[in-house]
């Protein structure tokens, strides 16, 4: 009698399984048995995994194109994090916040100090869909996405705090405009409804497809381009190292939506459902932070910039063989 091997699964492949292969595949057992134990989380798994209009045979076919291991995330981010802690540290002990424009300061009140709570939402959602993922690939790539949203919300306030020592004011009522500030209110909606679609095909698809490829193009391109109109340079260079993360992001839903589309083509009409849900919610929500990119000291027309925005989301999804039926 042969034993099965701790790697069994890898057999048919017709080359030596990498790194990759042996860390990430074959992870969970329960999307093809069940749970072992019929406890309440059970029945919700059925209902809003299981049961998603969005699936194919095996999501174990899916492969992230960076190969994301814990060890390999790790790496990557060290590289990019040492960037960006030099980066901060040459602002410490320099006049470089002193002789920044009061008005872009009253910029960076308005939207960094209150981007730290949709961001969070952001990162919630991203840690609920890898919780309901049928795969462990995808498990590992959406906890590395949330953990990447860790990371611009960290980003985010330790730059608030440099601020702060000269600006000691900023930031202090960012809570409260997130709360009540009208401009905000829409994208505060946007990502609390986000927060209870639990279907996770669906949160997926508002999240990876809607809301984020548009917020992240807004506030890693285009709110760049008003820092660099400012002056705020290193500023530029922090979103630039923000926005590979971001990129890394849509890569990876590129690839997996382009696999359920070829393994089952019935999910780019249930996608597209979706996006037509959603799309109007992501539109209002940013829309309405316009007056963040007219009132800057060197403003930017907000119908040029969410054209580009838009372009931009319509690019990708076109990429990903999702728009080939539709105008």
């Amino acid at each position: 009698m042969t034993r099965q091997r701790t790697y069994w699964h890898l057999t048919n492949l017709t080359r030596k399984p990498t790194d990759y292969d042996i860390a990430t595949s074959r992870l969970l057992y329960y999307p093809g048995r069940g749970f072992e134990v019929n406890a309440p989380f059970a029945a919700w798994h059925e209902r809003f995994a299981r049961g998603s209009a969005f699936s194919i045979a095996d999501w174990e076919r899916f492969r992230d194109p960076r190969e994301t291991t814990y060890t390999r995330y790790t790496e990557l981010q060290q590289t990019k994090e040492t960037f960006v802690d030099e980066l901060l540290r040459s602002i410490d002990g320099t006049e470089y916040d002193a002789r920044l424009d009061p008005r872009w300061i009253e910029v960076l009140d308005r939207t960094i100090a209150p981007l730290r709570y949709p961001i969070h939402g952001l990162q919630m959602v991203s840690g609920y869909v890898g919780h309901m993922a049928p795969s462990g690939r995808l498990v590992i790539t959406c906890l590395c996405q949330a953990a990447d949203e860790m990371r611009r919300i960290q980003r985010f306030a330790y730059r608030m705090r440099q601020l702060q020592e000269i600006h000691p004011e900023l930031g202090q009522h960012s809570r409260s405009s997130w709360e009540g500030q009208a401009l905000w209110q829409p994208l505060r909606r946007a990502v609390e409804r986000l927060l209870v679609t639990y279907d996770w095909g669906e949160a997926l698809a508002a999240l990876n497809l809607c809301l984020k490829p548009a917020f992240d193009r807004l506030f890693m391109v285009c709110f760049a381009e008003l820092a660099r109109a400012a002056g705020d340079d290193l500023l530029v260079k922090l979103l630039f190292s923000l926005h590979e993360d971001c990129r890394w992001h849509a890569d990876w839903t590129g690839s997996l939506i382009r696999l359920a589309i070829e393994e089952r083509p019935e999910n780019r009409a249930i996608l597209q459902g979706w996006i037509d849900r959603w799309d109007p919610v992501a539109a209002a929500a940013l829309q309405a932070l316009a007056p963040v990119f007219e009132d800057a000291p060197v403003p930017l027309r907000f119908a040029e910039v969410w054209a580009g925005v838009e372009a931009a989301v319509r690019e990708r999804r076109l990429a990903m063989g999702l728009l080939e039926d539709r105008p």
